[in-house]
């Protein structure tokens, strides 16, 4: 009696498929007015409050790059864009709470996207798993069901 051969691995769903399509617009949105946003405050009221406009450039140049890796399916600068929106996005959402002297304007991230419906607190947790879901080595559905011996 011979082994049945292994069941071909699915190829891992791109991170621009199916629902990261909305993703994707949703981080081009955000793109968008993030630069929009901070090109204004870098030109026009730069020495107003430098810290938050130079934030807000940051997120601009993370929302591109998201967007960017996102749409083209670059794992690991989607990764590296998601983890640095996720952390940018507490740390200036906690220090404009405890401390709001020190950003005298906005940021997209101050108190944690207020100012943007709380969407840039949410949308890097959203990355974050849209990432985990379509990782290589993952069948095609299984999303992130724990492998057991003798899965092929």
């Amino acid at each position: 009696m011979t082994t049945p051969a292994p069941a071909p691995r699915a190829t891992p769903e791109s991170t621009a498929s199916g629902p990261g399509r909305v993703l994707v617009a949703v981080y081009g949105v955000f793109a968008l007015a993030a630069t929009a946003r901070a090109g204004y405050q870098l030109v026009a009221k730069f020495d107003e409050a430098p810290l938050a406009y130079l934030l807000s450039a940051l997120a601009a140049v993370v929302y591109i790059v998201a967007t960017v890796a996102l749409a083209r399916d670059r794992r690991g600068a989607a990764w590296a864009a998601v983890g640095v929106e996720l952390v940018g996005v507490l740390a200036v959402g906690t220090l404009s709470v405890v401390d709001a002297g020190d950003f005298p304007d906005e940021t997209v991230w101050s108190v944690y996207g207020q100012g943007y419906g709380y969407v840039p607190l949410v949308l890097p947790f959203l990355g974050v798993a849209w990432l985990w879901r379509t990782r290589p080595g993952v069948r095609a559905g299984e999303g992130s069901r724990p492998r057991v011996p003798g899965d092929q």
